[in-house]
């Protein structure tokens, strides 16, 4: 399916295909074809070095935003599993006051599971910083940055189970196969090197949703996440599959890779366009260009040892999680424009049914100081200003006890935070009830936090569609607003 879009087009010097523009002659084969152009040429200036061209035959080129952007690219930090706000980022004191006691409303009427009376944090939390949030001890060193933080408190989604909350969280739906952010985020963007993907996720999660949470789903297959390994290897073993070719040298690929591309061309002349034909000759040229360029930034070499040591990256605890935050660092600020990076292991990291105190400690030893340290990486390096920082899991727990000392899956409110990127530091916006459970003030809901991610980055999410089996879809659906009460 060819894309449409509902947008007018953004007058520019040296015009570029706007935000998730759709080519009105088809596609990339098409305007080849018609230019007389052939791929082995475009390919052949990559491979000799020189720049190459940003034009509507490249669906990975930069694009004009809908506005003047706060953002150029996002880092996803992902706690998969759901860690607890009310032992994280959202302090409650009656909470503790009323530890043991029974929770004086009703709970939701869907839930996971049971759970009994009000448990208290065994964390203690303390304010940090010129703003005075408080923290929990959980986090000494990502409470250091407080300042930085935009806490919001007031997040709330649709789905109890992890499978349909990950995929509401990273595609919007919970119940439907739809393209993921770093999908749209890619598609209405472009990237800003061309020797890279747009989108990359690194060691992501293969349970509950698995490839669907980074899939492009029928957006074009150019526009999907490159996945570095997954959360069942340690992220030393993570590699980019086939990248390198024993067999041959460049020069006999870019050979094979000109036969294939002109023997496509002589195929579309009978078929006409064809998406998949065309996704997949972008993805061997994109992979032949990445053989170049990948191995040197996956090497961290280059890295001094102060940085090696702020990341964590020599103790055992941090090692794993460090390594992800510092590719994350050094993928953005080579211009990639959608990274992902998720503490996992093959199942569910934060999900403490039970062993709360042992469980939440552990995870959070494990990437408290890396994520400090990509924040303060990025500020030193004057990428924060323009680099979104987005935190969080797909849902909340309860404040509510599972069993003896556990926590049960809690959708109706929970707390992510932002920082970078045009969002006002130093403040928590919205808030749940007074024991945590329901996002209570100024609701924010996944649609909403969405919308105003695509804000920041200069795009429209009422504008960024795809045409799909008859009709336009969007991130947010028919929903979301953005939230502009976090906008610095």
């Amino acid at each position: 399916m060819n894309s449409q879009i509902q947008t007018t087009p953004t007058p520019h010097p040296n015009p570029l295909p706007e935000a998730g523009r759709g080519n009105s002659h088809g596609s990339r084969r098409a305007l080849l074809k018609s230019a007389g152009a052939g791929f082995g040429y475009l390919a052949l200036q990559a491979l000799l070095g020189a720049e190459q061209k940003v034009t509507a035959a490249n669906p990975l080129a930069p694009k004009v935003p809908h506005h003047q952007p706060r953002a150029k690219r996002i880092i996803f930090v992902f706690m998969k599993g759901g860690p607890s706000q009310v032992d994280t980022f959202d302090y409650k004191p009656k909470l503790q006051e009323m530890d043991g006691k029974e929770l004086p409303f009703a709970k939701p009427r869907v839930q996971f599971a049971p759970t009994g009376n009000l448990l208290k944090s065994p964390w203690k939390f303390q304010k940090h910083g010129q703003s005075g949030i408080e923290v929990s001890e959980l986090f000494p060193h990502v409470a250091k940055h407080v300042d930085d933080l935009c806490i919001i408190n007031s997040l709330h989604g649709s789905n109890a189970a992890h499978g349909g909350a990950l995929l509401k969280i990273h595609t919007g739906s919970d119940s439907f196969s739809r393209p993921s952010l770093g999908s749209w985020v890619n598609y209405g963007l472009g990237t800003e090197n061309q020797d890279l993907p747009g989108f990359i996720t690194i060691c992501p999660t293969l349970a509950h949703g698995g490839v669907k949470n980074w899939s492009s789903s029928f957006l074009p297959a150019t526009y999907a996440g490159t996945p570095i390994g997954n959360a069942s290897i340690p992220v030393t073993q993570a590699r980019v599959r086939y990248l390198t070719n024993e067999k041959m040298n460049r020069t006999q690929q870019r050979q094979e890779l000109d036969l294939l591309a002109e023997m496509n061309r002589e195929h579309l002349q009978t078929t006409g366009p064809e998406q998949a034909l065309e996704s997949r000759i972008d993805s061997f040229e994109l992979a032949f260009r990445m053989q170049q360029v990948f191995p040197e930034v996956e090497s961290l070499a280059d890295e001094s040892a102060a940085t090696l040591a702020a990341y964590g990256v020599n103790e055992p605890m941090t090692e794993n999680f460090g390594r992800q935050c510092l590719l994350a660092r050094r993928f953005v600020e080579r211009g990639v424009r959608f990274v992902q990076v998720t503490h996992s292991d093959s199942m569910v990291q934060w999900d403490q049914h039970g062993d709360l105190v042992k469980g939440h400690t552990k995870n959070a030893k494990e990437v408290d100081q890396p994520i400090a340290a990509l924040l303060a990486d990025l500020k030193q390096r004057g990428l924060l200003e323009d680099t979104l920082v987005l935190w969080g899991g797909e849902f909340g727990r309860t404040p509510t006890a599972q069993g003896k000392d556990g926590r049960d899956h809690n959708p109706e409110g929970f707390t992510m935070w932002l920082a970078g990127g045009g969002v006002r530091g130093g403040m928590k916006y919205g808030a749940t009830d007074e024991f945590g459970y329901y996002a209570a003030e100024n609701k924010v809901h996944v649609h909403d936090l969405h919308a105003t991610l695509l804000h920041l980055l200069g795009l429209d999410h009422e504008r960024l569609t795809y045409r799909y089996a008859g009709r336009d879809f969007r991130l947010t659906d028919v929903a979301g607003k953005v939230v502009r009460g976090i906008l610095a």
